[in-house]
């Protein structure tokens, strides 16, 4: 049986992205609503890619539109947002009922001198 003592850091890690972007949606809200048409999209961004939002709205305030680099930076905030989830979706995969844990390894042979 594995022993998680990692304590609120497992908890806070995941989170840190959603906290980030409120934090922002409260702080500047004028920035959020320049970023965005309606409320439903950032707030579908905050449920499924938090830090794609994060970034989209980071990046649209420069020059007010995404350009050149900004590219690059927006494509890295969505491989971070599918490594967060594929990771979760790793961790919970044996709480599923009926999954099973693979077997262990098995050990290979020792190879000490005069056993056979």
């Amino acid at each position: 049986m594995r022993s998680n003592n990692s304590g609120c850091l497992a908890a806070l890690l995941p989170a840190f992205s959603r906290i980030m972007l409120l934090m922002y949606w409260i702080s500047r809200p004028a920035m959020m609503n320049l970023a965005f048409g309606t409320f439903i999209v950032p707030c579908l961004g905050f449920l499924f890619l938090p830090f794609t939002t994060l970034m989209y709205v980071w990046l649209i305030q420069g020059v007010g539109g995404i350009q050149g680099i900004d590219w690059l930076w927006l494509i890295l905030a969505v491989l971070l947002d599918l490594a967060s989830i594929a990771g979760a979706a790793a961790a919970n995969r044996n709480r599923l009922p009926g999954a099973t844990t693979p077997p262990p390894a098995a050990l290979p042979p020792s190879s000490t001198p005069g056993s056979k």
